[in-house]
């Protein structure tokens, strides 16, 4: 097997493209405004996103960072919404080899969707409850599953150590993630998150931040 005939001048060195990535971020991105240990946080998810501009757009609660890290470095579970956003997750960047862990594909989630009148994705989130205390939530697909994650809390479920909650589309996603940012003023019940307001999320979103969070090493 051989390389085919290189005919664009672009770049082929895996660890220069690395590098240089997080370097063009650093020089057209703004942090302004973030919590001071963000950074990292908003570097990568900018680095899996494209979007320079989604910084202004970012909400990161003052405690995020610590009471994630601190939970990941403890063991804690990752749940996630959908396979995409765990199957982005750097297994070798977790720090206690943390089980992540998605329940869509279980057998009770279409009965349980059913049965509550909603969907797949966010009937799977009350599979959650028994792992939820102390947890890490990476929600970047299903508004309707923040939405659930948000009404279970209200109802009395165990509360996570962090939420990154970045569902994406166009019908409940910005709605999803206003709740998400009032939450603690709306119910009392204050979970250290992070979200994007408006439309833009997604799975490469939601796993980006599990993996600056899961390590302080860029």
């Amino acid at each position: 097997m051989r390389r085919p005939t290189k005919r664009y001048p672009y770049v082929d060195d895996g660890p220069a493209i690395y590098v240089d990535s997080f370097a063009t971020i650093r020089r057209e991105a703004s942090f302004a405004g973030l919590p001071t240990d963000a950074e990292k946080l908003a570097v990568r998810m900018v680095h899996g996103s494209g979007q320079v501009d989604l910084v202004p757009d970012l909400v990161v609660h003052d405690r995020l960072v610590a009471s994630a890290r601190a939970a990941l470095m403890l063991g804690a579970p990752i749940l996630c919404d959908a396979r995409m956003v765990a199957m982005g997750i750097t297994a070798g960047r977790l720090p206690a080899d943390n089980e992540v862990r998605c329940f869509l594909t279980d057998e009770r989630v279409p009965g349980l969707a059913r049965s509550f009148g909603t969907t797949r994705t966010a009937a799977a989130v009350s599979l959650w409850e028994p792992l939820l205390d102390g947890a890490v939530v990476a929600i970047g697909n299903a508004p309707t599953a923040l939405f659930h994650l948000l009404e279970m809390l209200a109802d009395g479920a165990p509360r996570p150590s962090a939420i990154i909650g970045c569902p994406v589309g166009f019908i409940g996603a910005a709605e999803s993630k206003e709740a998400l940012s009032s939450f603690a003023a709306d119910h009392g019940i204050d979970v250290p998150f992070v979200t994007v307001r408006g439309r833009r999320g997604g799975s490469a979103m939601a796993s980006s931040a599990i993996n600056a969070l899961a390590q302080e090493e860029e």
